[in-house]
């Protein structure tokens, strides 16, 4: 399958020898003792943040989508920046949450299919329009900012932002309560699963090939991807660990209610598959999809196929939202 891929890029098999029916097997790890709670307790606090967004009009209209500059306050006392698309005319009539992945975003994605939506593209707190001290935008630094304080570890930071991204968009259009829908890809993909473990307002969500999951076995994988930083981390922090097992995608996707549809790689350099799949593998087993990518986080000859055919999925996933 994966002679139309370039193998000689990389020093090691971005597949790690696992066959489908292998990946399709791995299970969660094991959870923290308090993991709920301490969820719990952070997303109540989120929930009494005051986003108060402010919009400035760009002029821009591309495919449809007119484009406004954002900012709303999270948590911290910060200020997240990123993009509100809206339709050029029609009703408002559902709204997304959409992340990015861990190398930011520098526009708004105007090819997703999905008429009458309002579409909030956050960047989280370090990246991109978020860019602030003392974070790096540099994902081997910005991975390991407070990674030895569990409730201080910047992935939690992360995770608020999102949450008050919804209350964001909920501010701006209240009617589309009952009617959002999330969007994550590598980086917001794990992130995402980390939200919306306890997140009620949102109603489905896609992760596509998702960071984060099962880190007890992300650690032993090689990888180019902000793993790597980590990994050489816990070489001299084993305690590591103990924060990462709180920042877990697979531990906490046992606890997303709604439906997910997941597109996981068998072969990604960046996201070992094993990581990816643990995440589809916790979902509750009627309330998941999964779309198989020959690859991730590199080129290969099926690619742009796949993806549009996973736009077309996506299109008829979120038609109901």
């Amino acid at each position: 399958m994966f002679n139309t891929i370039n193998d000689s890029a990389f020093n090691f098999d971005p597949s790690y020898g696992f066959s489908l029916t292998q990946l399709l097997n791995i299970s969660a790890p094991s959870e923290p003792e308090n993991f709920v709670s301490f969820w719990k307790k952070k997303y109540q606090s989120a929930l009494s943040i005051q986003p108060q967004p402010s919009l400035k009009d760009t002029g821009k209209t591309i495919n449809r989508h007119r484009i406004f500059d954002i900012e709303y306050q999270t948590t911290d006392n910060l200020t997240i920046g990123g993009w509100l698309t809206l339709p050029d005319s029609g009703q408002v009539e559902r709204g997304f949450i959409v992340g990015h992945g861990y190398g930011g975003r520098d526009a708004p994605d105007t090819h997703l299919p999905f008429k009458n939506a309002a579409c909030l593209f956050l960047c989280c707190r370090g990246i991109s329009r978020s860019k602030s001290a003392p974070f790096s935008s540099n994902p081997a630094f910005h991975v390991l900012h407070d990674i030895d304080k569990p409730k201080d570890y910047i992935l939690a930071g992360c995770v608020e932002d999102t949450w008050i991204a919804t209350s964001c968009l909920l501010r701006l259009f209240p009617q589309l309560s009952g009617h959002l829908g999330y969007l994550g890809i590598s980086f917001s993909g794990g992130i995402g699963a980390l939200a919306l473990a306890w997140e009620n307002r949102i109603q489905k969500a896609h992760f596509n090939v998702p960071s984060f999951g099962h880190h007890w076995l992300r650690m032993k994988l090689k990888t180019t991807g902000s793993a790597n930083a980590v990994q050489e981390y816990a070489l001299k922090h084993p305690n590591v660990l103990d924060t990462l097992a709180y920042y877990d995608a697979a531990i906490a996707a046992k606890y997303i209610q709604m439906p997910v549809h997941i597109a996981a790689a068998l072969y990604d350099p960046v996201v070992a598959p094993p990581s990816q799949f643990s995440i589809y593998n916790a979902l509750p087993d009627n309330n998941k999809s999964l779309f198989i990518l020959d690859a991730g986080h590199t080129e290969y000859s099926a690619q742009q196929v796949q993806e549009k055919t996973l736009l077309n999925q996506l299109e008829q996933y979120f038609s109901r939202l």
